[in-house]
């Protein structure tokens, strides 16, 4: 599903990753560790389309990234994300948001997806109007719209307390039991209780 083949990378001189093999299977969640510094941002980053590594290939689902002619179509149909902060726009409503992010033929299932999520309510509201929780939910919503083949999610709890932390964890966890994959690079060691499988880095290599 996901194959990193002797990915290196550098910003300016510093070496941050280090010939990385890595294969994972459709359907896994993976709990990406590591202390600050570890590599693993830096990995998902290239994981994910959204750096391009200095050396090595990726490929999903047998396609090398470097070869996708529209990388943003691309991203749009197979890939979802998930970060720290949140990345909404502001003068959009919760709905357009997602709505934004949507193909065609998946807006019709934007009210049902914010129902499950428990924020329907939310859905007229300006992200400014709403919790740090709820705009977590909002991005997670974004994030599954399309019915990714993967999820990405760097930090995804970073700025969450215990409550949320854990359903935005229940809601990828479930996305996985549905076929998505999920891989998340994250310090909350309580991924381990969602993850199928643990990948810990250090020093930009996998141990």
């Amino acid at each position: 599903m996901i194959k990193a083949s002797k990915v290196s990378h550098f910003y300016g001189k510093e070496q941050v990753l280090f010939d990385v093999d890595l294969q994972i299977d459709r359907g896994d969640f993976v709990f990406l560790s590591g202390d600050s510094g570890s590599g693993k941002s830096t990995l998902l980053s290239c994981l994910s389309t959204l750096l391009r590594p200095s050396s090595g290939d990726i490929f999903l689902e047998e396609t090398k990234i470097t070869e996708i002619q529209n990388i943003d179509l691309f991203r749009q149909q197979k890939i979802g994300f998930v970060f720290q902060f949140h990345y909404l726009i502001n003068y959009l409503s919760v709905y357009e948001n997602i709505a934004l992010a949507a193909v065609k033929g998946k807006k019709e299932k934007i009210n049902a997806l914010l129902q499950e999520l428990g924020i329907l309510d939310l859905a007229s509201r300006y992200p400014n109007e709403i919790s740090g929780g709820q705009r977590q939910r909002v991005a997670v919503a974004r994030a599954l719209i399309n019915d990714p083949l993967v999820i990405f999610a760097d930090e995804p709890t970073g700025s969450l307390d215990s409550t949320n932390s854990k359903l935005v964890y229940t809601l990828l966890a479930k996305a996985k039991e549905q076929g998505t994959t999920v891989v998340v690079a994250s310090h909350d060691e309580h991924v381990k209780e969602y993850a199928t499988r643990m990948i810990k880095m250090s020093d930009g290599k996998i141990q």
